[in-house]
């Protein structure tokens, strides 16, 4: 009988992980908890003094890197990372680094659009490509790919048409990778919260300090992060994060018409 990879559990102990967007909210929540479970984590964020606060928090189990997710010089230095202290072999690697920007389409600078791509799709893309190596060669490990997307990446909503475009296009490379991924024993896993307590809303994206984002219910950093830990754990194809974004997700492919005017109604 064939094992099929994605029955296998991953294991944090004793495992190496790369995390993007660890300086804060969910990313720095999710090194916490690898770390308590025995994880060595190479964490990727802009912020030196919020790598230097992890470093000095949780001693030789944090190894940061300094840097941008968009600049190929990030991800080498990630790949000279994990070939000095694991030989080669990734365990773990979490997409989590994102911006987002609200405001009407047509009323945007075309910068708005290219940022926000390249921060939440070329670059998960770029590191998935340079990593997926390293994780083929370590698959009696049963290696993760985890890519934080959205509710948005599946129900689209006025006035953060870029973010959801960047976000749909997290979750077709998902659905490919993982796909092409599964004979070498390396599991895709797609997370998708709703809207996050966290720092997110503060560096949005060329956004007039007048936008609201408005949703419904939201989740800390925290919670969000125990949910994804528990994904990757069991290898999860997918997970819908909170009965507001599920609800949202739902109606869209039960009521798409409906809903459509509901969100047409909701928004000036």
């Amino acid at each position: 009988m064939i094992a099929l990879p994605w029955r296998k559990r991953w294991n944090a102990s004793g495992s190496l992980a790369i995390v993007t967007g660890a300086s804060s909210g969910i990313g720095r929540e999710l090194v916490g908890l690898l770390i308590d479970d025995g994880c060595r984590v190479v964490a990727v964020a802009r912020r030196a003094e919020r790598l230097a606060e992890l470093t000095n928090q949780f001693s030789n189990r944090v190894i940061p890197i300094i840097g941008d997710v968009t600049d190929r010089r990030t991800v080498d230095e990630a790949v000279a990372t994990v070939e000095q202290s694991a030989e080669g072999r990734l365990d773990l690697l979490v997409n989590n680094a994102g911006v987002g920007g609200i405001g009407r389409f047509d009323t945007a600078d075309e910068s708005r659009l290219r940022r926000i791509m390249e921060v939440n799709f070329f670059a998960p893309a770029m590191w998935c490509r340079r990593m997926i190596p390293l994780m083929r060669s370590n698959r009696d490990r049963h290696p993760v790919i985890c890519n934080i997307s959205s509710v948005l990446g599946h129900c689209a909503v006025p006035h953060k048409s870029e973010y959801c475009a960047s976000k749909f296009a997290l979750h077709g490379l998902s659905d490919s990778l993982r796909a092409e991924l599964a004979g070498d024993g390396i599991a895709v896993t797609l997370v998708s919260p709703s809207t996050t307590r966290s720092e997110f809303f503060e560096s949005l994206v060329a956004t007039d300090s007048n936008q609201v984002s408005r949703s419904i219910g939201s989740w800390p950093p925290q919670r969000v992060a125990q949910e994804t830990l528990r994904a990757i754990q069991r290898r999860q194809r997918e997970r819908i994060l909170s009965l507001g974004g599920k609800a949202l997700v739902y109606s869209d492919r039960i009521v798409p018409t409906l809903l459509n005017r509901m969100l047409r109604s909701s928004k000036s």
